[in-house]
């Protein structure tokens, strides 16, 4: 092991100011606990690792709350050779951004939905079809499915090694609008924000409405200038956002059980030891059951409190928007691959 700089610069001073051999057992003591004392401090700091986690979430949100918690137990457990800081809020850029960045290995772990993981990889765009899921339990069975589990190894053969850790559950998607819409025929050219990802274009031009791709971080003033009628999210994005501050009514259309994904960079996850790559894997998939809880509780809770704010809530027979959308997936199923579609199907 070399000794730094600072060790050698006292090390001199020491030598000159003893001298005698009456004093060399002492000078040779106190050069040892230099050593020691600097040399364990610069190789200690040398094994800290910092790390970048960034999404386009807000703090009040589950997805940040249980980021910021996972990075402290991966802290905590580690003994503090990871620190981990989290960015909210597209603060390091949107969600295309932060996918190219992941990529890069500008950033090393992400949040980002399935829809913009399919972009590299097909499949991952399955959950993403509206009215694809029955209902919440069959996405929780598909999460646990051998079916996902191959459909992350195809996405990180697809993109070099990048490692899906959670299936973050993001609620059920309604739409929110300045006019009531409780029949498909009242989205009829209904200037609709969807995400920037084609898939999510299904749902709205089976009403014939009009998507409109607008940034997640642009839709609030999209909404409040009136350059798009109507935007769809879960509930707790719709309060987190505030959309309800620029919309009077939210109709429970529940088109898409929207799901996020936590993602590591090939960089980081191939320089993991195994039992770090344990360590990671566990904390990462306990925060996604959390981040999974708290969206599916904040769902049922949501709904008296937007009433309380002013907000009508209406309820929708979902079979008649259903109905219209899925003829629509035939056009699709090829492309994401009909097997991985017909298999998620027969999950009961």
């Amino acid at each position: 092991m070399l000794v730094n700089t600072q060790s050698l610069i006292l090390m001199k001073r020491a030598h000159q100011t003893f001298s005698g051999s009456c004093v060399r057992q002492h000078l040779l003591l106190f050069l040892a606990v230099l050593f020691l004392l600097f040399n364990t401090n610069t190789f200690a700091n040398s094994q800290v690792k910092k790390l970048t986690w960034a999404h386009v979430y807000e703090q009040s949100e589950p997805l940040h709350k249980w980021a910021v918690w996972a990075a402290n137990e991966i802290n905590s457990r580690s003994n503090g050779r990871f620190v981990i800081d989290v960015f909210p809020a597209s603060i390091l850029g949107k969600e295309a951004e932060l996918n190219q960045s992941l990529s890069l290995g500008t950033v090393d772990i992400i949040y980002t939905g399935t829809s913009f993981a399919g972009q590299n990889y097909p499949p991952m765009s399955l959950s993403e079809l509206p009215y694809v899921f029955r209902d919440y339990q069959h996405w929780q069975k598909f999460n646990a499915s051998e079916l996902f589990t191959e459909m992350k190894q195809g996405y990180r053969e697809a993109t070099n090694g990048n490692k899906i850790l959670g299936n973050n559950y993001y609620g059920q998607r309604h739409l929110t609008s300045n006019k009531p819409i409780v029949l498909p025929s009242d989205m009829e050219n209904l200037k609709l924000r969807v995400p920037n990802a084609s898939i999510y274009k299904m749902f709205p031009l089976a009403m014939n409405a009009n998507p409109s791709p607008i940034a997640f971080s642009e839709v609030y003033l999209a909404l409040q200038q009136g350059v798009v009628d109507a935007q769809e999210n879960p509930l707790p994005t719709i309060k987190a956002k505030k959309f309800y501050e620029v919309q009077k009514y939210i109709s429970l259309t529940g088109h898409l059980q929207g799901s996020v994904l936590t993602m590591l960079a090939d960089r980081l996850w191939s320089s993991l030891t195994e039992e770090d790559k344990t360590l990671f894997t566990q904390v990462l998939e306990e925060a996604s059951k959390q981040v999974s809880k708290d969206t599916r509780q904040a769902e049922t809770d949501l709904l008296a409190w937007f009433e309380q704010q002013g907000i009508e809530v209406l309820k929708v027979d979902r079979s008649e928007f259903r109905k219209l959308v899925l003829p629509k997936h035939e056009a699709i199923k090829l492309k994401i691959g009909a097997d991985f579609y017909d298999r998620l199907q027969r999950i009961e």
